[in-house]
């Protein structure tokens, strides 16, 4: 069984016991984060498709740890007019273990 759900803006295609980063919650560390946004639920050759979303299906996760990505550098420059910017990023993150698929 699968499901896609839509979290920070981009779609998961999560199935139980996956691992993923996604874009930062504000949820404590070891609690449950229930993502009703699913766009679609798969199981056994069944294929529930929302419109946009399906109705009544959860998906369950645990919140592992926060973090932040790999820093990436912003370069920035015009030429031949003496403009130059480097900036530095690191992308905030939630790590979470998908639980259980409702639907």
């Amino acid at each position: 069984m699968y499901a896609i759900i839509e979290t920070g803006g981009k779609q998961y295609r999560v199935q139980e016991g996956d691992v993923l980063r996604v874009e930062k919650l504000e949820i404590a560390e070891g609690q449950t984060v229930k993502f009703d946004k699913v766009l679609l639920v798969a199981d056994e050759g069944k294929v529930n498709v929302g419109k946009p979303y399906v109705d009544g299906a959860v998906v369950e996760a645990l919140v592992e740890n926060h973090g932040k990505a790999k820093k990436i550098i912003v370069f920035k420059y015009k030429a031949k007019k003496d403009y130059r910017k480097k900036q530095g990023h690191r992308q905030p993150y939630t790590q979470i273990k998908i639980d259980k698929i409702v639907g």
